[in-house]
Protein backbone atom coordinates (compact mmCIF):
# COMPACT_ATOMS: atom_id res chain seq x y z
CA UNK A 1 0.00 0.00 0.00
CA UNK A 2 3.24 2.56 1.03
CA UNK A 3 4.44 1.59 -2.79
CA UNK A 4 1.20 2.49 -4.50
CA UNK A 5 0.65 5.65 -2.32
CA UNK A 6 4.31 6.88 -3.34
CA UNK A 7 4.02 5.91 -6.89
CA UNK A 8 0.69 8.01 -7.56
CA UNK A 9 1.74 10.40 -5.09
CA UNK A 10 -2.23 10.47 -3.11
CA UNK A 11 -3.64 9.29 -0.65
CA UNK A 12 -6.98 8.10 -0.21
CA UNK A 13 -8.94 10.63 2.28
CA UNK A 14 -10.76 7.60 4.23
CA UNK A 15 -7.57 5.94 4.86
CA UNK A 16 -5.95 9.30 5.80
CA UNK A 17 -8.47 9.30 8.14
CA UNK A 18 -8.01 6.57 10.56
CA UNK A 19 -4.22 7.14 10.77
CA UNK A 20 -3.16 8.22 13.83
CA UNK A 21 -0.92 11.55 14.27
CA UNK A 22 2.41 10.04 14.19
CA UNK A 23 1.92 7.87 10.77
CA UNK A 24 0.17 11.19 9.25
CA UNK A 25 3.64 12.38 9.87
CA UNK A 26 5.26 9.54 8.91
CA UNK A 27 3.87 9.19 6.19
CA UNK A 28 4.11 12.77 4.24
CA UNK A 29 7.78 12.51 5.29
CA UNK A 30 7.82 9.31 3.01
CA UNK A 31 6.23 11.33 0.44
CA UNK A 32 8.39 14.51 -0.12
CA UNK A 33 11.43 11.99 -0.01
CA UNK A 34 10.03 10.74 -3.01
CA UNK A 35 9.46 14.13 -4.08
CA UNK A 36 12.87 14.99 -3.65
CA UNK A 37 14.25 12.08 -5.02
CA UNK A 38 11.96 12.45 -8.39
CA UNK A 39 13.58 15.58 -8.50
CA UNK A 40 17.03 14.75 -8.14
CA UNK A 41 16.64 12.60 -11.17
CA UNK A 42 15.47 14.72 -13.24
CA UNK A 43 18.07 17.05 -12.74
CA UNK A 44 20.99 14.51 -12.92
CA UNK A 45 19.08 13.50 -16.14
CA UNK A 46 18.95 16.79 -17.53
CA UNK A 47 22.76 17.56 -16.96
CA UNK A 48 23.77 14.64 -18.36
CA UNK A 49 21.78 14.76 -21.61
CA UNK A 50 23.28 18.99 -21.97
CA UNK A 51 27.15 17.63 -21.49
CA UNK A 52 29.08 16.45 -24.53
CA UNK A 53 30.77 13.04 -23.96
CA UNK A 54 34.03 13.49 -22.44
CA UNK A 55 37.12 10.99 -22.25
CA UNK A 56 36.99 9.49 -19.26
CA UNK A 57 40.35 10.60 -16.80
CA UNK A 58 43.19 8.62 -16.49
CA UNK A 59 43.83 7.86 -13.05
CA UNK A 60 46.76 9.11 -11.73
CA UNK A 61 48.97 6.41 -9.11
CA UNK A 62 48.85 7.19 -5.93
CA UNK A 63 51.66 9.19 -4.13
CA UNK A 64 51.53 7.21 -1.00
CA UNK A 65 53.71 4.77 -0.09
CA UNK A 66 54.85 2.59 3.34
CA UNK A 67 57.48 1.94 4.38
CA UNK A 68 58.91 -0.50 6.91
CA UNK A 69 61.08 0.72 9.48
CA UNK A 70 64.48 -1.52 9.26
CA UNK A 71 66.94 -2.44 11.73
CA UNK A 72 70.48 -2.92 12.13
CA UNK A 73 70.23 -6.35 10.22
CA UNK A 74 68.21 -4.64 7.55
CA UNK A 75 65.19 -6.79 8.40
CA UNK A 76 61.56 -5.53 9.49
CA UNK A 77 62.22 -3.85 13.03
CA UNK A 78 59.96 -5.52 14.90
CA UNK A 79 59.12 -5.12 18.96
CA UNK A 80 57.84 -7.59 20.73
CA UNK A 81 55.71 -6.13 24.27
CA UNK A 82 57.02 -7.12 27.64
CA UNK A 83 60.15 -8.57 26.00
CA UNK A 84 62.19 -5.65 24.71
CA UNK A 85 65.25 -3.86 26.30
CA UNK A 86 63.98 -2.11 29.62
CA UNK A 87 60.10 -3.54 28.87
CA UNK A 88 58.43 -4.88 32.07
CA UNK A 89 57.16 -8.44 32.02
CA UNK A 90 54.00 -9.42 29.86
CA UNK A 91 52.35 -10.60 33.60
CA UNK A 92 53.56 -7.32 35.02
CA UNK A 93 51.73 -5.47 32.42
CA UNK A 94 48.60 -7.16 32.04
CA UNK A 95 48.47 -6.34 36.37
CA UNK A 96 49.07 -3.24 36.36
CA UNK A 97 46.21 -2.52 33.46
CA UNK A 98 43.59 -4.68 35.48
CA UNK A 99 44.74 -2.56 38.27
CA UNK A 100 44.22 0.30 36.61
CA UNK A 101 40.81 -0.45 34.81
CA UNK A 102 39.59 -1.59 38.26
CA UNK A 103 40.54 1.57 40.03
CA UNK A 104 38.89 3.74 37.25
CA UNK A 105 35.65 1.94 37.37
CA UNK A 106 35.33 2.07 40.96
CA UNK A 107 36.52 5.70 40.82
CA UNK A 108 33.51 6.34 38.06
CA UNK A 109 31.08 4.95 40.52
CA UNK A 110 32.11 6.82 43.53
CA UNK A 111 31.78 9.51 41.69
CA UNK A 112 27.94 8.75 40.59
CA UNK A 113 27.66 7.78 44.46
CA UNK A 114 29.13 11.01 45.71
CA UNK A 115 26.39 12.89 43.31
CA UNK A 116 23.67 11.50 44.60
CA UNK A 117 24.67 11.71 48.20
CA UNK A 118 25.93 15.07 48.14
CA UNK A 119 22.00 16.28 46.63
CA UNK A 120 20.46 14.48 49.02
CA UNK A 121 22.69 16.32 51.75
CA UNK A 122 22.08 19.55 49.83
CA UNK A 123 18.33 19.29 49.70
CA UNK A 124 18.02 17.90 53.42
CA UNK A 125 19.53 20.71 55.08
CA UNK A 126 18.10 23.14 53.02
CA UNK A 127 14.85 21.81 53.51
CA UNK A 128 15.62 22.11 57.41
CA UNK A 129 17.07 25.55 57.31
CA UNK A 130 13.48 26.71 55.67
CA UNK A 131 11.77 25.03 58.30
CA UNK A 132 13.70 26.60 60.71
CA UNK A 133 13.84 30.30 59.07
CA UNK A 134 9.68 29.59 58.50
CA UNK A 135 9.33 28.72 62.52
CA UNK A 136 11.01 32.47 63.23
CA UNK A 137 9.38 34.06 61.20
CA UNK A 138 6.36 32.75 62.54
CA UNK A 139 7.25 34.32 65.84
CA UNK A 140 8.59 37.15 64.40
CA UNK A 141 6.28 40.03 65.73
CA UNK A 142 6.87 38.77 69.14
CA UNK A 143 10.59 38.79 68.55
CA UNK A 144 10.37 42.17 66.71
CA UNK A 145 8.66 43.73 69.60
CA UNK A 146 11.39 42.33 72.32
CA UNK A 147 14.75 42.92 70.26
CA UNK A 148 15.69 43.03 67.27
CA UNK A 149 18.79 42.65 67.46
CA UNK A 150 18.82 38.83 69.55
CA UNK A 151 16.74 37.89 66.44
CA UNK A 152 19.31 38.47 63.65
CA UNK A 153 21.99 37.08 66.14
CA UNK A 154 19.56 34.15 66.64
CA UNK A 155 19.28 33.45 62.62
CA UNK A 156 23.27 33.68 62.67
CA UNK A 157 23.35 31.61 65.01
CA UNK A 158 21.10 29.05 63.26
CA UNK A 159 22.49 29.78 60.39
CA UNK A 160 26.27 28.91 61.62
CA UNK A 161 25.17 25.68 62.70
CA UNK A 162 23.25 24.43 59.83
CA UNK A 163 26.49 25.02 58.21
CA UNK A 164 28.73 23.11 60.19
CA UNK A 165 26.32 20.13 60.19
CA UNK A 166 26.25 20.11 56.72
CA UNK A 167 29.93 20.02 56.45
CA UNK A 168 30.18 17.33 58.77
CA UNK A 169 27.14 15.03 57.06
CA UNK A 170 29.59 16.43 53.74
CA UNK A 171 33.24 14.82 55.64
CA UNK A 172 31.08 11.52 56.37
CA UNK A 173 29.63 11.34 53.16
CA UNK A 174 33.32 11.09 51.48
CA UNK A 175 34.46 9.32 54.13
CA UNK A 176 31.96 6.71 53.22
CA UNK A 177 32.78 7.35 49.45
CA UNK A 178 36.14 6.74 49.43
CA UNK A 179 35.82 3.94 51.81
CA UNK A 180 32.84 2.37 49.22
CA UNK A 181 35.89 3.22 46.24
CA UNK A 182 38.77 1.33 47.81
CA UNK A 183 36.44 -1.35 48.99
CA UNK A 184 34.88 -1.43 45.30
CA UNK A 185 38.35 -1.22 43.38
CA UNK A 186 39.42 -4.68 45.17
CA UNK A 187 36.06 -6.54 44.04
CA UNK A 188 36.85 -5.35 40.65
CA UNK A 189 39.99 -6.44 40.46
CA UNK A 190 39.69 -9.77 41.78
CA UNK A 191 36.60 -10.27 39.42
CA UNK A 192 38.98 -9.29 36.48
CA UNK A 193 41.92 -11.30 37.67
CA UNK A 194 39.65 -14.27 37.89
CA UNK A 195 38.28 -14.34 34.50
CA UNK A 196 41.82 -14.10 32.76
CA UNK A 197 42.83 -16.78 34.93
CA UNK A 198 39.23 -18.81 33.51
CA UNK A 199 40.05 -17.49 30.14
CA UNK A 200 43.74 -18.80 30.13
CA UNK A 201 43.10 -22.20 31.93
CA UNK A 202 39.80 -22.62 29.03
CA UNK A 203 42.60 -22.06 26.60
CA UNK A 204 45.10 -24.19 27.65
CA UNK A 205 41.95 -27.37 27.91
CA UNK A 206 40.94 -26.36 24.87
CA UNK A 207 44.61 -26.87 23.50
CA UNK A 208 45.51 -29.87 24.76
CA UNK A 209 42.50 -31.57 23.76
CA UNK A 210 43.27 -30.53 20.25
CA UNK A 211 46.58 -32.20 20.52
CA UNK A 212 44.92 -35.16 22.15
CA UNK A 213 42.59 -35.45 19.12
CA UNK A 214 45.50 -34.59 16.85
CA UNK A 215 47.29 -37.29 18.44
CA UNK A 216 45.14 -39.77 18.03
CA UNK A 217 44.52 -39.23 14.17
CA UNK A 218 47.96 -39.69 13.51
CA UNK A 219 47.79 -43.28 15.54
CA UNK A 220 44.71 -44.11 13.48
CA UNK A 221 46.69 -43.33 10.33
CA UNK A 222 49.64 -45.12 11.87
CA UNK A 223 47.47 -48.05 12.18
CA UNK A 224 45.86 -47.92 8.74
CA UNK A 225 49.52 -47.72 7.16
CA UNK A 226 50.12 -51.27 8.79
CA UNK A 227 47.19 -53.15 7.68
CA UNK A 228 48.11 -51.76 4.08
CA UNK A 229 51.58 -53.26 4.52
CA UNK A 230 50.24 -56.32 5.67
CA UNK A 231 47.91 -57.07 2.62
CA UNK A 232 50.47 -55.64 0.66
CA UNK A 233 53.10 -58.45 2.25
CA UNK A 234 50.62 -61.05 1.95
CA UNK A 235 49.57 -60.46 -1.69
CA UNK A 236 53.35 -60.88 -1.94
CA UNK A 237 53.88 -63.77 -0.08
CA UNK A 238 50.50 -65.89 -0.42
CA UNK A 239 51.94 -69.43 0.97
CA UNK A 240 52.33 -66.71 4.48
CA UNK A 241 48.92 -65.63 3.38
CA UNK A 242 47.33 -68.91 4.35
CA UNK A 243 48.71 -69.55 7.39
CA UNK A 244 47.65 -66.62 8.23
CA UNK A 245 44.08 -66.95 7.09
CA UNK A 246 43.98 -69.77 9.35
CA UNK A 247 45.26 -68.01 12.10
CA UNK A 248 42.29 -65.63 12.08
CA UNK A 249 39.81 -68.29 11.96
CA UNK A 250 41.56 -69.31 15.57
CA UNK A 251 41.25 -66.04 16.56
CA UNK A 252 37.65 -65.52 15.45
CA UNK A 253 36.60 -69.07 17.47
CA UNK A 254 38.41 -67.76 20.31
CA UNK A 255 36.60 -63.91 20.11
CA UNK A 256 33.23 -65.97 19.94
CA UNK A 257 34.37 -68.12 22.72
CA UNK A 258 34.95 -64.91 24.59
CA UNK A 259 31.93 -63.28 23.92
CA UNK A 260 30.09 -66.25 25.09
CA UNK A 261 31.84 -65.85 28.09
CA UNK A 262 30.79 -61.83 28.84
CA UNK A 263 33.66 -60.18 26.76
CA UNK A 264 36.10 -61.21 29.60
CA UNK A 265 38.74 -61.53 26.99
CA UNK A 266 39.19 -57.65 26.33
CA UNK A 267 42.31 -56.30 27.18
CA UNK A 268 42.44 -55.64 30.77
CA UNK A 269 40.08 -57.24 31.92
CA UNK A 270 41.00 -61.14 32.87
CA UNK A 271 38.24 -63.98 32.51
CA UNK A 272 36.05 -64.49 35.22
CA UNK A 273 32.60 -64.79 36.66
CA UNK A 274 30.79 -61.27 36.98
CA UNK A 275 27.83 -59.69 36.24
CA UNK A 276 26.85 -59.52 32.67
CA UNK A 277 26.91 -56.46 30.52
CA UNK A 278 23.78 -55.49 28.63
CA UNK A 279 24.00 -53.55 25.52
CA UNK A 280 22.65 -49.80 26.00
CA UNK A 281 19.48 -49.48 23.99
CA UNK A 282 19.45 -46.03 22.79
CA UNK A 283 16.20 -44.23 22.74
CA UNK A 284 17.34 -41.05 21.76
CA UNK A 285 19.20 -39.27 18.86
CA UNK A 286 22.75 -38.33 20.40
CA UNK A 287 24.39 -35.25 19.02
CA UNK A 288 27.79 -35.16 17.40
CA UNK A 289 29.14 -33.42 20.70
CA UNK A 290 27.41 -32.65 24.23
CA UNK A 291 25.37 -29.42 23.72
CA UNK A 292 24.69 -28.91 27.67
CA UNK A 293 24.59 -30.62 31.12
CA UNK A 294 21.04 -31.84 30.57
CA UNK A 295 22.13 -33.99 26.85
CA UNK A 296 25.06 -34.99 29.19
CA UNK A 297 23.16 -35.89 32.06
CA UNK A 298 20.78 -38.17 29.55
CA UNK A 299 23.83 -39.60 27.73
CA UNK A 300 25.10 -40.80 30.99
CA UNK A 301 21.89 -42.58 32.29
CA UNK A 302 20.45 -44.02 29.07
CA UNK A 303 23.95 -44.99 27.49
CA UNK A 304 26.50 -45.85 30.13
CA UNK A 305 24.56 -46.50 33.08
CA UNK A 306 23.31 -49.63 31.62
CA UNK A 307 27.63 -50.30 30.79
CA UNK A 308 28.18 -49.84 34.80
CA UNK A 309 30.15 -46.75 34.27
CA UNK A 310 31.61 -45.49 37.73
CA UNK A 311 30.69 -48.65 39.83
CA UNK A 312 33.21 -51.11 41.23
CA UNK A 313 33.29 -54.01 39.72
CA UNK A 314 30.56 -56.75 40.44
CA UNK A 315 29.72 -54.13 42.98
CA UNK A 316 26.35 -51.69 43.13
CA UNK A 317 28.96 -49.66 45.31
CA UNK A 318 30.37 -46.31 43.12
CA UNK A 319 33.95 -45.97 42.27
CA UNK A 320 36.30 -43.47 44.68
CA UNK A 321 37.79 -42.22 41.72
CA UNK A 322 34.75 -41.45 39.79
CA UNK A 323 32.87 -37.90 39.70
CA UNK A 324 30.56 -35.67 38.13
CA UNK A 325 30.58 -33.19 35.57
CA UNK A 326 33.03 -30.71 37.30
CA UNK A 327 35.61 -28.06 35.60
CA UNK A 328 39.29 -29.05 35.64
CA UNK A 329 39.90 -26.31 38.20
CA UNK A 330 37.59 -28.12 40.85
CA UNK A 331 39.40 -31.25 39.74
CA UNK A 332 42.77 -30.11 40.68
CA UNK A 333 41.56 -28.63 43.51
CA UNK A 334 40.61 -31.86 44.82
CA UNK A 335 43.90 -33.24 43.49
CA UNK A 336 46.42 -30.41 45.00
CA UNK A 337 46.85 -32.00 48.86
CA UNK A 338 47.21 -35.12 47.43
CA UNK A 339 50.53 -37.36 46.63
CA UNK A 340 51.55 -37.66 43.02
CA UNK A 341 50.16 -40.83 41.18
CA UNK A 342 46.44 -39.56 42.69
CA UNK A 343 43.75 -39.61 40.12
CA UNK A 344 40.17 -39.02 39.49
CA UNK A 345 37.68 -39.61 36.62
CA UNK A 346 35.05 -36.68 35.28
CA UNK A 347 32.84 -36.60 33.02
CA UNK A 348 33.44 -34.63 30.32
CA UNK A 349 31.73 -31.37 28.65
CA UNK A 350 34.00 -31.56 25.45
CA UNK A 351 33.23 -35.13 23.80
CA UNK A 352 31.15 -38.20 24.86
CA UNK A 353 33.21 -39.69 27.63
CA UNK A 354 35.45 -39.06 30.51
CA UNK A 355 38.45 -36.89 31.57
CA UNK A 356 41.06 -38.49 33.99
CA UNK A 357 43.30 -35.98 35.98
CA UNK A 358 46.68 -37.41 37.00
CA UNK A 359 48.74 -35.74 40.06
CA UNK A 360 52.17 -35.05 38.97
CA UNK A 361 54.90 -34.22 41.52
CA UNK A 362 54.99 -30.38 39.94
CA UNK A 363 51.47 -30.27 38.41
CA UNK A 364 48.74 -31.86 36.50
CA UNK A 365 47.75 -34.05 33.41
CA UNK A 366 44.22 -34.01 31.83
CA UNK A 367 43.42 -37.46 29.66
CA UNK A 368 40.60 -37.70 27.68
CA UNK A 369 38.53 -40.94 27.42
CA UNK A 370 36.50 -42.03 24.80
CA UNK A 371 33.15 -43.82 25.09
CA UNK A 372 31.76 -42.76 21.84
CA UNK A 373 31.62 -46.16 21.09
CA UNK A 374 31.20 -49.98 22.62
CA UNK A 375 34.35 -49.38 24.22
CA UNK A 376 36.38 -46.80 26.23
CA UNK A 377 39.79 -45.72 25.60
CA UNK A 378 42.30 -43.16 25.49
CA UNK A 379 42.02 -40.37 23.16
CA UNK A 380 45.77 -39.94 21.37
CA UNK A 381 47.37 -42.03 24.18
CA UNK A 382 46.94 -45.49 24.25
CA UNK A 383 45.51 -47.62 21.32
CA UNK A 384 44.52 -50.43 23.63
CA UNK A 385 40.23 -50.29 24.08
CA UNK A 386 38.81 -51.87 27.16
CA UNK A 387 35.18 -53.18 27.37
CA UNK A 388 34.24 -50.98 30.65
CA UNK A 389 35.40 -47.91 32.42
CA UNK A 390 36.54 -49.79 35.45
CA UNK A 391 38.56 -52.06 33.11
CA UNK A 392 40.53 -49.22 31.97
CA UNK A 393 41.29 -48.06 35.12
CA UNK A 394 43.06 -51.43 36.64
CA UNK A 395 44.43 -51.86 33.46
CA UNK A 396 46.78 -48.22 33.99
CA UNK A 397 46.75 -49.16 37.80
CA UNK A 398 49.57 -51.76 36.53
CA UNK A 399 50.61 -50.55 33.18
CA UNK A 400 51.72 -46.95 32.91
CA UNK A 401 49.44 -44.80 30.57
CA UNK A 402 52.57 -43.27 27.91
CA UNK A 403 55.86 -44.16 28.35
CA UNK A 404 57.57 -41.30 28.20
CA UNK A 405 55.72 -40.06 31.87
CA UNK A 406 55.28 -43.27 32.88
CA UNK A 407 51.92 -42.43 35.33
CA UNK A 408 50.54 -45.15 37.32
CA UNK A 409 47.17 -45.10 39.03
CA UNK A 410 48.21 -45.31 42.46
CA UNK A 411 45.38 -43.70 44.97
CA UNK A 412 42.08 -42.63 43.88
CA UNK A 413 41.06 -38.89 45.21
CA UNK A 414 37.17 -39.17 46.41
CA UNK A 415 34.46 -37.06 47.02
CA UNK A 416 34.53 -34.03 49.71
CA UNK A 417 31.10 -32.72 49.22
CA UNK A 418 27.89 -33.87 50.25
CA UNK A 419 25.99 -33.74 48.23
CA UNK A 420 28.26 -35.81 45.50
CA UNK A 421 29.49 -33.78 42.29
CA UNK A 422 27.67 -37.19 40.67
CA UNK A 423 24.38 -37.26 42.67
CA UNK A 424 22.61 -35.36 39.08
CA UNK A 425 23.87 -38.28 36.95
CA UNK A 426 22.21 -41.18 39.39
CA UNK A 427 19.14 -39.33 40.58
Amino acid sequence: MLQRILQDMSVDPVLLAELSEEQRHTLFYRMRAEQLRRWWEREAGEATAQEPCRPPKARRASDKRVQWLLGADGEVWVWVLGEGPGDKPYEEISEELTVERARLQARREAQELWTRTEAEITRKFREALAQEKARILAHKWRLEAEDRGATKALEGRIREEFKRREQEERERGQERVRLREEQRAQELYWTLRQAQLHGQAGEQEQHEWEEQLCRSKRADEERSRQAQRAREEARRHPSLAVQEGAITGLGCLFQELGRDQGQDTLRGRPPGPGPPLPAPIRTWERPLRPVSREAIVRWFKEEQLPRRAGFERSTRAIAPWFHGIISREDAEELLESMAEGAFLVRVSERIWGYILSYRLQKGFKHFLVDASGDFYSFLGVDPSRHATLTDLIDFHKEEAITVSGGELLQEPCGQRASPPDYHLLFQ
